[in-house]
């Protein structure tokens, strides 16, 4: 065991101690009960106080990573399994705090995995300037509450958004939330009981997976293949268990990159509606299309699909706006709860969107971001075959490539990324039950990074010349 404490670093080295400690301990996937060092053989190895290793120790015993044994030292303690945040993802999303020491700990290295683009891609002159307006303007927006279903003059823009996509959706179907994850937990918590049974995909969205273990929901798993989710799996589970719902990725899905196909879609529908199925559509990266699509909410004729949106990806994940688009008895629905649980969400964050949205300049940036986009994914795809790496799939569209090299699994993977600072998101992540894979989630609009670039050639199976 050695560690790389840095005393020139801001850093102070109990925080640093505490932070390799545990990424040491995952790293070696030390099983329950596994001893530590002790304090005093600790503090020796790594030239450090013995208070210094006894706070660290503490501080993983708080966390729930270590446990204390009086007279015996310190142990790996057990982790209780069911809600697992994504490596990859932003850590004030995730639930488990010692998960966030984690990523504070390796806040240098190059989050290859994660699910959102850099900040310097971001409007950030555009969202300053509606600020300022919104600021400037009447104090309701700094003061008051939100409506229940939320402004107005954002539900129009929506509106007038969806239009452009051939989706039916009336101001008077729409009620915002506070982002894509807000929306999918009153869904589930409006539609869904516990034991009822519902589908995802596998692999998919992890926080999803969290939400409806926490609500006692049953998840059955449909594969996802490069055009859609697996129908001949989806018509079996269909007819074996009647299941409430589908949730499910159209474009550019997470963690996989791949989007529906028409014929795909049509099928959906029609199993939909063969089975009273209600499907929710989440389309959190619908503004990275760059192309014809296969939306389900487009074709749909009998509004059996619910549709949420947020931007949280384009614009900025702090102003937390997104929505949803179903039938007015359930936006009604949906209000009420939204109110119950957090008396509305944010009046100035939807006047700023709203504003961004009315002006063209969300426009404008999602353009730039499109064409950014773009311009990544064909490099590193590129990249990725040179080195012989393979991909699930050639996204069309979005910010992920799921791929992996035949034969490392991913404790080599890992550890090769972490020698050119190269920080990963596990496959396991995107497994409803977190079952070890051998696929990564691969943000492209990181694989231009040196780093990225050296790790790609050193994991990966050069081709023959």
């Amino acid at each position: 065991m050695h560690f790389n404490l840095d005393r020139a670093l801001p850093t102070p080295l109990v925080q640093q101690l505490t932070e390799q400690l545990q990424a040491w301990i995952t790293r070696q996937r030390l099983r329950p009960g596994a001893r530590l060092p002790s304090i005093r053989t600790l503090a020796k190895a790594q030239a450090v106080s013995a208070s210094c290793v006894i706070e660290a120790y503490d501080r993983l015993v708080a966390s729930g990573w270590l446990e204390a044994r009086h007279g015996a030292g310190f142990f790996v303690a057990e982790r209780k399994p069911g809600l697992r945040p994504d490596p990859g993802e932003p850590w004030g999303e995730a639930i488990d705090g010692s998960w966030r020491q984690f990523r504070e700990g390796h806040e240098q290295l190059l989050k290859l995995g994660c699910g959102w683009l850099p900040v310097a891609w971001r409007a950030e002159a555009e969202l300053a300037q509606a600020i300022r307006q919104v600021s400037r303007g009447a104090p309701e927006a700094l003061f008051d509450y939100c409506p229940p279903q939320g402004l107005a003059s954002l539900r129009l823009q929506l509106h007038k958004g969806l239009a452009r996509l051939d989706i039916v959706a009336e101001p008077e179907r729409i009620v915002t939330t506070q982002g894509a994850s807000h929306a999918l937990d009153l869904l589930v918590r409006t539609l869904l009981a516990p034991g009822d049974t519902v589908l995802v995909e596998r692999p998919g969205y992890y926080n999803l997976y969290n939400l409806l273990r926490l609500h006692g929901v049953r998840m059955l798993e449909v594969p996802r293949t490069a055009s859609g989710p697996d129908l001949e799996v989806l018509e079996q589970l269909l007819a074996e268990h009647r299941p409430r719902c589908l949730f499910i990725n159209s474009l550019y899905q997470n963690p996989t990159g791949t989007s529906l196909t028409p014929k795909v879609a049509y099928r959906l529908l029609e199993l939909a509606r063969g089975h009273d199925l209600r499907i929710v559509e989440d389309d959190l990266y619908a503004d990275f299309q760059d192309g014809p699509a296969a939306r389900l909410a487009t074709l749909d004729s009998e509004q059996r699909v619910i549709y949420l949106g947020s931007f949280s990806k384009t614009l900025s994940s702090s102003l937390r706006v997104g929505y949803v688009v179903a039938d007015p008895p359930l936006v009604a629905r949906l209000a009420e709860l939204k109110m119950v649980a957090g008396i509305g969400t944010s009046r100035f964050a939807e006047q700023v969107v709203g504003q961004m949205l009315a002006n063209g300049s969300y426009r404008k940036s999602v353009q730039r971001l499109r064409l950014r986009l773009g311009q990544h994914r064909a490099r590193t795809l590129g990249l990725l075959e040179a080195c012989g790496w393979e991909v699930f799939c050639e996204p069309v569209g979005g910010m992920f490539v799921w791929g992996r090299v035949p034969g490392r699994d991913f404790a080599e993977l890992e550890r090769l990324a972490l020698e050119h600072a190269v920080l990963l998101t596990p496959g396991s992540a995107f497994d409803p039950q977190g079952r070890a894979s051998e696929w990564l989630r691969i943000n492209v609009a990181y694989g231009q990074d040196s780093r990225a670039e050296a790790f790609f050639r050193h994991a990966g199976r050069p081709l023959a010349v």
